[in-house]
């Protein structure tokens, strides 16, 4: 079992920070998080790319490369594989398992799910070390529906997935049925007011990530920033400081 896969433990879920820059993830491991993700939105914002697009894979795998030089452990959201050929998918995984990467998310997009286990079969072949998060979209772009969510889930596993990934589902029975039957770490998305982190672990959820929200709340952390400054109110955070981020980049030890 590698590191990233051992923190994985139901009931006790691994906490998953997802960054979108060095600097958010230089920032997150100098506070001790063990593993960080990336999330394909706030990259592809961040490169004016449309989210999980083709054109984002150049900058996803550059930023995965620049997260291996950190001390802690990074799962890539690769989206769905920036291809439909199996084999691309698998010289994806091959070379940012070279590269040091831990783990990645692969998601059907609600596609075939025939195609997408090729996927994901082709990635653990390629680099059978690599932690592959099979995610369906069955709650997140579908009507939500747990039976065709666990029957996704089953067939991504008999293709090798290490772990499953269901955003999107919350009701409480239905993350117990997942769980039961799938016999793999389940993934679940952290939803403000829907779940909690000590509700998931209580149903058996091995790892709960935090998705786009931080980035979505860094837009708004900015947005409340420059309006405090404008109408003269207080700040409505106390941000590190210059010298602190700086200390974090390469080259300032």
């Amino acid at each position: 079992m590698t590191a990233f896969a051992a923190l994985h433990v139901p009931g006790s879920p691994l906490l998953l920070p997802n960054v979108w820059d060095f600097g958010a993830a230089a920032f997150l491991a100098a506070q001790g998080f063990p593993a960080l993700g990336t999330t394909s939105l706030g990259v592809s914002a961040a490169e004016g790319e449309p989210d999980g697009a083709p054109s984002s894979k150049d900058a996803t795998v550059r930023l995965a490369r620049r997260l291996t030089e950190l001390d802690t452990l990074i799962s890539v959201d690769l989206a769905d594989g920036f291809s439909e050929d199996p084999g691309e998918v698998g010289a994806l995984a091959a070379e940012l398992a070279k590269a040091g990467v831990a783990g990645i998310n692969l998601e059907d997009a609600l596609g075939d799910p025939v195609g997408h286990a090729a996927k994901i079969a082709a990635a653990k072949e390629r680099a059978p070390g690599l932690f592959v998060n099979a995610r369906t979209d069955t709650h997140w772009l579908g009507e939500p529906d747990i039976d065709t969510a666990i029957d996704r889930c089953l067939s991504y596993v008999d293709a090798g997935a290490d772990g499953v990934f269901v955003p999107g589902l919350a009701a409480p029975a239905d993350v117990e049925r997942l769980v039961e039957a799938v016999g793999v770490p389940v993934n679940l998305l952290f939803l403000p007011g829907k779940v909690t982190v000590d509700g998931l672990a209580g149903l058996g959820v091995a790892r709960v990530s935090l998705g786009s929200l931080p980035y979505r709340m860094a837009l708004a952390a900015t947005l409340r920033t420059v309006e405090a400054v404008r109408d003269g109110g207080e700040l409505p955070l106390t941000p590190p400081s210059y010298a602190d981020v700086a200390a974090l980049l390469p080259g300032s030890h």
